[in-house]
Formats: C-alpha cells, structure tokens, sequence
C-alpha cells in the first residue's frame, strides 16, 4: 500500500514539468525522440511474442529467468492447455462430456455428408473428425470452437482439385491430391501465424465473406440435387448455369422417384426441428440430434423395406478402424505441386477466415479475448497433422460451435470427447451405415445451408457502405455463375481497390481552432471552428506518405494553396504566410514521400510561404532525420502541436497582428 502515493506524486511531478516546459522544449522533445527499433528487431519480437506470449518484462528488482523458465513459457504459448489444465475440475469436465456427446450427435452425420461433398469416401470426413480436432485441443485458445469438416471447404476441395484431377477417372490420386493440398494449407496457416501475418486474412472482408457465403451455400445446395434424385451422372463445375443444366437433362435420363421422396420427407423433419430449436432454446437440442435421428430412421427404413432393390442409393461400405497414415500419399514431386499449393493457399485463408471470426464472436460473448496468430498456428499444425493421418482441410463450424455452446462447454475438452465418440463410431458403428441412404445425407447438408445465407446483413451492408455491399455482390455473383475461386478474386480485387483508391487519394482537411480551446479539428465536420488569417493548417488523413500518394498530396496542397492566395487578393487582405502541416496521423514516410515534401518546402519557399510541422510520429521524424529534410526545413520549424506551430506563427513577423 506504501507505494502508491509515491506513484501518484511521481505523475503529478511530471505533469508539472509538463506545465512548466517551454514550447522550444517541447519541440526537442519531438527532435529528440528514440529511434525505432530496426525491423529485424521487430521480425524477431513478433515471432517472440507469438512463441512466448506471457513473457513479462523484468526490471532490475525482479527475478531473472533460467532457461528452464522460458521453455515452460514457450510450451505454455505453444500448448495452452498446460496453462489452463492445472486447474480443470470435475464439474467442468461433467459439462464438456454432455457438449462433446451432443457435439458427435450431430458431427458424425454431417462428416460423412461434407466427405461426399468433398468428393471423399464418407470415411475421410468422421477421420477429419478425430485428429484436427484432438491436435486443437492441444494448440488452440478458443474454448467453444468445434473443429471438423465444414460445407465451404468441402466445396472448395471438390470445385477446385477436380480441376487438377478428376476424381472419378483416378480416385486414388485425387485423394492423394487431396492430401498435398491439406498439407500445404496446414503449412500457410501455421506460418500466417508463426509471422503474425493475419492481416493477409483482412483482404477478405465480411462483406466479402457474406457474398461468398451466401454463393457458397446455393451452389452446395445445387450440388446436392445429384443425391436427392439419385442421379448417376452429374457435372463437376460448380457454376449455376452448369448446374441445372445438368438437373434438366438427368431428369430426362434414369432416376428413382423413391430418392426425391425419402430425402424430402426427412429434408422437412430436419428443417422443424432446426425452427422448433430456435423458437425455444430449451430445446437447442432438438436440432442436434435431428441429423442423427434421420440417418438412423433411414437406414431402417431401408433395410426394412429393402428400398436399396428399388433404386435408392445407399453408402454401401464404411472402411472400419481408425485413420491410416497417409505420408507416403502426399505428393511433393510432379507436375501439380505448384496448383495443389495454389488450392491450399486458397483454402487456408478461406478456412481461417471462418474459424477465427466464429471463435471472436463466441469469445466476445464468454468475456475472454482470442488470440488470431495464436489460432492460426494451432489451425495450421492441426492441418498438417491432418494431412498425415489421411484427413482434408478442417476449421472452425459455426453450426457445431453453436451447438458446443449452447450445450454448455466449458472447454475444448468438448472436442476431445467429440472425437473420442467418432473414434469409437469409427471402430464399431460404421458397419451399421452400409443402408444409409445417400439422399439423407444431401438432405443434412441442405438443412444446414440456411444458416449461411444472411439476407439482413447484406442489407445492412448496402445501408452502411454502398462499396462493401458491390464487394459482397461481386463475390456472391463471381461463385455462382463463374466458379468459387472467380469469386473469390472478385472479392479481394473490389476490396482491394477500395483500399487502393483511399491509399493515392487520401482526405486532405482544413483545421480550424474550435472557440475558446487549442483544439483543431476538420472545419468541414465543425463549422464553428475558426481559420487563422495568413496560415493554412493542414491534415492529411493517411498513414502512409509514399510513392502511391505523395504527388497528390503535394499538388492538393499547392491547390489549396493557391486558392488561398486568390480568394485574399479578391478580399484585400494579407496573402498566405504560412502552411502547417499536422502529421499526427502518419504513421511513415517512404523516399518518394520525402522527395514530394522536399519539393513542397521549395515552392512553398519560392513564394514567400513557411512550412511548419506539427506532431511528426517516430518512423517520420527518423527518416526526416536520416534525408537531412530537418535542415533544409529548419529545426525551429518542429512543433509538438498544432496549437503551438499556429501560435509560434503568430508571435514571430510572419503574421502581422491586423491580419488576425
């Protein structure tokens, strides 16, 4: 308790110095600031505080740390659940047994649905629900996120590697494909992570992610049109044109009415007890076994009734057992290795995308915060586990998150009871699924779809930002009538030039001092803010002066500038003296921007005008330093604040006092 006061008598002396320091003190403050740290050092320390994210920083006082401190703090970031394991107790464990049992309820039937989407053996996709998900348990911080296969990676896989090879000419190699682009994936992620180089993922917005989502889901329900007819024959591309160009002429061709009827009939149990779970949450439940009930009812229906004789398609055989190696499959010589990079590439981001925003909302919701590098590693070498134990992409389900949460997980030991069950399902249960009917399957998969189509936030997209809602348009309409990865680049290109275009033409403001303070703000967003006679201030909203931009700020300034002049020799009064520059929002400066303030100050200089500039951040100020601008300009020309640079101008002879 002692300490305090000496704490607080420590924060009002230095307000004091504060108080009493001069302007021209001040200004050395900014001139003399640190350089910032080179970027190697800044390279390593992120990597440092991803490896050891509770490292703490020791004063002189405190304990230094052994190495056997730090590989406990390395093994603790790398593995959280050394963290948190310690303290586990049976009543939690009580509630993430019932959620990891609900869990499998509904993962085991929707993983053999996602397998066929996928264009996989129904056993590939319970297999991806094993390891991915014990590999998580261990790396990843989200206490809700359910890991497994999910519908738009399963129709990535299947839009995108039959381009490579197809997979009903050489099933084998599509699968071994399959497994390369799964490693690849996994190694993306991980690095993402290991470099903190999440803002990659930014490029994809959510307004990007909703029309791709929303694309997503109607060509994964058109694609499941094949087994809810029972079609034999079906096209391989996913766009909607093809797609029912397809429908019409296998409607022309055989199927089996029997098909269409048994999938719709459970298709429609499916979707009430989805709307029964929602209008009650004491029945969130419901939902959840829904799947399970279906299959199950199903197959006896067709064992029964020997419905598999009359032409309803049947999965036949599950292989039994637990997963196989599959490391002698992965195929890293040959001729496709650079487009099964390409594919995962693809998929890593996509599924990284959907993991860590669903694992963000459910955090935000318990009061913790989620780490996104911390999750992008524990995602990437859960996926490459994956890939050695013949498992596809697996990421973050919002649907079977949802479930986890609602039947009260505590932990991710939810998913390791998830997976426990489909290993047991895997070793004794599978031979019971040789009736299922292949229709119930499409039928799962359509019942989830609903849930990936969210009409009120488009919506609410083109009543915020008219250009997010022409990125979300762009990658709705790119996935449905060109292919999943067409709409894909339409996002990011749209999303991408609107990040561009604000880049090389940034907002240019006009400050004036707001009535009775010393605060300058945008006279267009505060009309009442009042313009000093004789001097310019100015802000240019961007954090980045480089080559993109420079030129413009610079002739936007000089416009400006000569506009100014103009309007005072109309009015009679004194011509500009002066511009301020208010640099508090730049971040950094590149030459061709140093280059474009140089050539400012010397027709600034040519016709009689000052530049001064006012808060320059620590990058700026350093390479000011390094091109020697700081002496062509003049060190007296620093400011601290706008504030000061104004009145600076105003007590020397560059503003006669008429003027003001």
């Amino acid at each position: 308790m002692g300490s305090v006061p000496i704490e607080t008598f420590s924060i009002e002396e230095k307000q004091l110095d504060i108080e009493d320091s001069s302007p021209v003190q001040r200004a050395e403050w900014v001139l003399n600031s640190p350089d910032p740290p080179p970027l190697c050092y800044e390279l390593i320390s992120s990597i440092k505080q991803t490896v050891f994210p509770h490292g703490k920083k020791h004063s002189s006082s405190s304990k230094k740390q052994t190495p056997r401190d730090y590989a406990a703090s390395f093994l603790q970031g790398l593995f959280p659940i050394l963290r948190w394991g310690r303290n586990y107790k049976a009543s939690k464990f009580k509630s993430d047994l019932m959620a990891g049992l609900t869990l499998a309820s509904l993962s085991i039937p929707q993983s053999i649905g996602y397998a066929s989407l996928a264009k996989l053996d129904p056993e590939y996709g319970l297999y991806t629900s094993v390891v991915p998900p014990l590999i998580y348990a261990l790396m990843g911080s989200s206490r809700e996120l359910a890991i497994g296969p999910v519908a738009v990676v399963s129709i990535l896989m299947s839009s995108m590697v039959p381009n490579i090879q197809d997979p009903v000419a050489d099933p084998i190699a599509y699968r071994n494909l399959v497994f390369t682009v799964t490693f690849f994936a996994g190694t993306f992620q991980a690095v993402f992570g290991m470099f903190r180089l999440g803002f990659l993922i930014d490029f994809l917005s959510h307004a990007a992610i909703v029309g791709f989502m929303a694309g997503a889901a109607i060509i994964i329900g058109l694609q499941q049109l094949k087994g809810l007819f029972g079609f034999s024959h079906f096209t391989n591309k996913t766009d909607v044109v093809s797609v029912l160009e397809s429908v019409f002429e296998s409607l022309h061709s055989e199927w089996f009415p029997l098909n269409f009827v048994l999938g719709c009939s459970f298709l429609i149990f499916l979707l009430f007890a989805r709307f029964i779970g929602r209008r009650n949450k004491k029945l969130f439940w419901l939902p959840t076994i829904a799947p399970l009930i279906a299959v199950i009812l199903s197959t006896l229906i067709v064992f029964l009734t020997k419905a598999d004789k009359h032409g309803v398609k049947i999965i036949k055989h599950i292989k039994v057992g637990v997963n196989r190696s599959s490391v002698n499959q992965l195929q890293f010589h040959g001729p496709h290795v650079g487009q099964a990079a390409k594919v995962g590439l693809i998929t890593a981001i996509i599924a990284l995308t959907e993991a860590i925003a669903v694992g963000r909302s459910f955090a935000s919701i318990r009061g913790y915060h989620l780490d996104g590098n911390k999750e992008m590693v524990a995602m990437g070498f859960m996926n490459i586990a994956g890939s050695l134990t013949s498992c596809y992409v697996a990421t973050g389900s919002f649907s079977r998150t949802a479930v986890n949460f609602s039947a009260g997980c505590q932990t991710v030991v939810s998913n390791i009871v998830m997976a426990i069950t489909v290993l047991v399902s895997l070793e004794l249960l599978t031979r019971l699924l040789y009736f299922t009917p292949i229709t119930i399957l499409a039928s799962i998969i359509l019942s989830a779809l609903p849930g990936l189509i969210d009409i009120n936030e488009a919506f609410y997209i083109w009543k915020v930002d008219k250009m997010d809602f022409l990125a979300c348009l762009g990658a709705f309409l790119g996935v449905l009538f060109a292919s999943v990865e067409i709409g894909l680049m339409v996002a990011v290109a749209i999303s991408f030039a609107k990040i561009l275009l604000k880049s090389i033409r940034p907002g240019i403001e006009e400050l004036g001092r707001l009535p009775g303070t010393d605060i300058f703000c945008d006279i267009s967003q505060y009309p009442m803010a009042i313009k000093t006679p004789a001097i310019i201030t100015i802000r240019v909203n961007s954090s980045l002066l480089c080559f993109a931009n420079a030129n413009f700020v610079r002739e936007r300034i000089v416009r400006w500038v000569t506009q100014h002049e103009n309007e005072m020799k109309d009015n009679a009064r004194e011509s500009v003296q002066a511009v301020i520059l208010d640099m508090s929002n730049m971040m950094s400066i590149d030459t061709s921007g140093i280059v474009a303030l140089q050539e400012l100050h010397k027709e600034l200089v040519s016709h009689g005008i000052e530049l001064a500039m006012a808060n320059p951040r620590q990058q700026v100020i350093h390479k000011l330093k390094l091109a020697n601008f700081l002496d062509k300009l003049g060190r007296g020309w620093i400011f601290l604040t706008v504030g000061e640079a104004v009145d600076a101008c105003l007590n020397s002879n560059l503003v006669s006092l008429s003027s003001c």
